[in-house]
This record gives structure tokens, sequence and C-alpha cells, in this order.
């Protein structure tokens, strides 16, 4: 089943980025002077969407590597968990963190990375003895990847990506089995200066 979704979604990933190689791979690689970017990303790193900062600070060639931070506010509402006598709604943060490569000659690029995004989520403990229960606000982690196609020009400009972002999500309670969501993607827009 798996198999059947992340093939095609392979395959067209990969036709996608072949549609921006250049003919003449014997053309010279543009330093990047616009090495700055803000964008807002839904899905991928932060899981719905966030606001993010990246920055290139290596450049050689074709590969160039990059850094960015973001943050994204996770609305929780507890009053659908069992057991729960407060009904609260939290809005908590998440701050996806990222190291990605990409390569490319101009603007059309091939992006791997990887990062770590921690993130505060709520969960409602059930005292047995006393028949209430209390919200626990807790810390959780995951480790998105990323392999997409990023859309940027090296004087700046118009920033667009694209990316298959599966993840691995820590348990947060030791009898729970860890997570691997093979199925995710993310998508940013923003400006590159």
């Amino acid at each position: 089943m798996i198999s059947k979704i992340i093939l095609p979604l392979i395959s067209t990933l990969l036709f996608v980025l072949t549609l921006g190689i250049d003919g003449n791979t014997q053309t010279e690689s543009k330093a990047f002077s616009a090495k700055n970017s803000v964008y807002l990303e839904v899905g991928g790193n932060a899981g719905w969407y966030s606001l993010n900062y990246g920055r290139i600070f290596y450049q050689k060639g074709i590969l160039k590597l990059s850094a960015s931070a973001g943050i994204s506010m996770w609305p929780h509402n507890t009053s659908e968990q069992p057991y729960n006598t407060s009904k609260t709604n939290y809005l908590l943060p998440s701050i996806p963190l990222e190291f990605s490569a990409f390569l490319g000659n101009s603007k059309h690029h091939l992006e791997i990375g990887s990062g770590i995004t921690p993130y505060l989520s709520v969960t409602v403990k059930r005292d047995p003895d006393f028949l209430s229960s209390t919200d626990k606000i807790y810390l959780g982690t995951y480790i998105p990847l990323r392999l997409g196609y990023r859309y940027q020009k090296p004087e700046g400009g118009f920033f667009f990506r694209i990316a298959y972002t599966p993840f691995y999500r820590f348990p947060k309670y030791s009898d729970e089995t860890n997570n691997f969501s093979p199925i995710f993607a993310g998508i940013s827009l923003g400006k590159s200066f």
C-alpha cells in the first residue's frame, strides 16, 4: 500500500527536477548574492505551517549549504480526550530547525536536508483514585527529512520549494512505540534577499 503511494510521488518529484536542469551542463554556476530567505511553509518540517528564516552559509560550485529556523503555533483542544474535566484550549509552539544542501547551476536545485523540530503538546492524565484528570504539557520532538525541488535565484526575489518530508517522531511515553510517518510533504513560498 505504502509503496503504491511513495513510488509515484518520488517519480513525479524526479520528473519535476529534470524540467529545471539546463541542457548545457558546462555552464559555470553563479554565486548567490541573496543568501537570506523568509518564507511560509505549509506541511513540511513543522507539520501544519511555519514562518521561517533561512541563510546560505556555504557555497562552492553547484553546492550550497543552508540552515533555517522557524516558528509555528499549534492549537490543542483537550475537550475531546477521554476522562477530561478541564476542557481547555491551548496554543502551543513548534520550532522547526533544518540543515539542507541544494545542488544546481542557477535557479533550479535539488534539495536534500534534515533537521529537528521540538514542540509542546498537551495530554490528559487521569487519576483513577480521585476520578479526576489534569492537563499535562510535554515536550515532544521529531526528525524530519527533506527531498525536493528548490527554486531560488542567485540575485534574490521569489523563493519556492516543494518536497517529500517524511518524519520520525520520538515517543512521549516509555510504553509507546516509535513513530515513522513515510507519507508527508511540504510547500514553501517566500522571498530571498
